[in-house]
This record gives structure tokens, C-alpha cells and sequence, in this order.
């Protein structure tokens, strides 16, 4: 009696041993794949912010370029590689500011480590500025105020500049978007891309 009790008792522990193994497996793989669903999401996370930061660096961009021009004239539709028009629903007919594009990576504007510049590489900005458009989206005339203030030309989104009386500023719209791409590489509907746009006025 007591043999046959001690064979059933081990075969009792080596069952209830299995059971615990495969238990523990499946914990530990539930806990794997909830680190791993984790990781993604904190990488999805972090490369949805980078692209906001790149799409920012072409507003930023966009108005060192209306600073730096003589004169802002409409031209035709802008000729684009991932920041579509259809991005914007506010527009209809599209005249691009003397037929400007500017599409780059960022690792052309930052200088920066090897590892970073390596991961600078894999984000881009595209943007394209028009007259603001009026209330049928259309672009093809500009919008003036009449303005007053401290002397100067700068970009501003809410006040503009000019020295002496009062004299007049056009408004413009900046539309930028980031990619989790490099420029020549990102493709709208595959890449992350994020669109933004910027109200900004210039004194004439």
C-alpha cells in the first residue's frame, strides 16, 4: 500500500509539475508580447512626434524663404512629392508662391553626431506657401490690411510691421508636412505624414 501510494503521489507531482511549466510559458509569453506591443507603441509614438517637429521646421523654414524674396507672386499649382493639396481641405484652386517648393531632409539643416545625423535621415519636410485663400479656396489673389507699428519686415502670424504711418501687409498661408522618410524616399499613403499649415501676414 504505501508503494503504490508513493507512485501516485509522484505521478500527482510530475502532472501538477507540467501543468505548472506550461502555465509559466504562457505567462511568460503573454508578458513578452505585451513588452514587445509596448516597444511599438512607444516607437510609433516617438516617430508621429518627430514628423510634427519636422513639418514644424518647414514653417520655419517657409518664412525664412518670404524673408529672404524681393517679391511673392503667384505661380501654378505647386508640383509636389508628398505634401498634397488634397491634405488641405480649405483649398480649391491652388497658386503656389513663385512656383516654390521646398522638399528636404533634415539632416541637411542640422548638423549634428553620426548616430543623429544617421536618424535625421529618416525624416523630411516638403512645403509650399499661396496667397491666403479665400472663402472658395481660391488663391489667386492676395488679401491686404492696413497696418502700423515699429519699423521692420519680419513674419508675423497675429501683427505686422511697418515704419512710420500706416501702410499695407499681405496675408499668406505657409503649408508644411513631415515625413517618416528621407525626402526622396517618403511617398504619401505609405510614410507617416503629417500636415500643417501657418497664417502669416508680410508687409508690401
Amino acid at each position: 500500500m504505501n508503494i503504490k501510494n508513493r507512485n501516485s503521489e509522484k505521478g500527482f507531482a510530475l502532472a501538477l509539475a507540467l501543468m505548472m511549466l506550461v502555465v509559466m510559458s504562457l505567462m511568460g509569453a503573454t508578458l513578452m508580447q505585451v513588452v514587445s506591443n509596448d516597444h511599438k507603441s512607444n516607437g510609433l509614438k516617438d516617430s508621429n512626434q518627430q514628423v510634427f517637429y519636422a513639418a514644424e521646421t518647414g514653417i520655419k523654414e517657409a518664412k525664412r524663404y518670404m524673408l529672404a524674396q524681393s517679391s511673392l507672386t503667384p505661380g501654378n499649382a505647386p508640383n509636389t512629392k508628398f505634401c498634397k493639396t488634397s491634405f488641405f481641405p480649405d483649398l480649391a484652386s491652388v497658386k503656389a508662391i513663385n512656383n516654390y517648393v521646398e522638399t528636404k531632409t533634415l539632416d541637411q539643416l542640422i548638423t549634428a553626431s553620426s548616430k543623429e545625423t544617421d536618424r535625421l535621415k529618416e525624416y523630411s519636410y516638403e512645403y509650399f506657401i499661396t496667397y491666403t485663400p479665400d472663402k472658395n479656396g481660391q488663391t489667386s489673389k492676395g488679401t491686404t490690411k492696413t497696418v502700423s507699428g515699429a519699423s521692420g519686415g519680419d513674419i508675423s502670424e497675429s501683427s505686422s510691421y511697418k515704419s512710420g504711418t500706416t501702410g499695407t501687409a499681405t496675408y499668406y498661408t505657409i503649408y508644411s508636412c513631415g515625413c517618416n522618410a528621407s525626402a526622396a524616399q517618403c511617398t504619401a499613403g505609405t510614410n507617416i505624414v503629417t500636415a500643417l499649415e501657418s497664417y502669416v501676414s508680410k508687409v508690401n
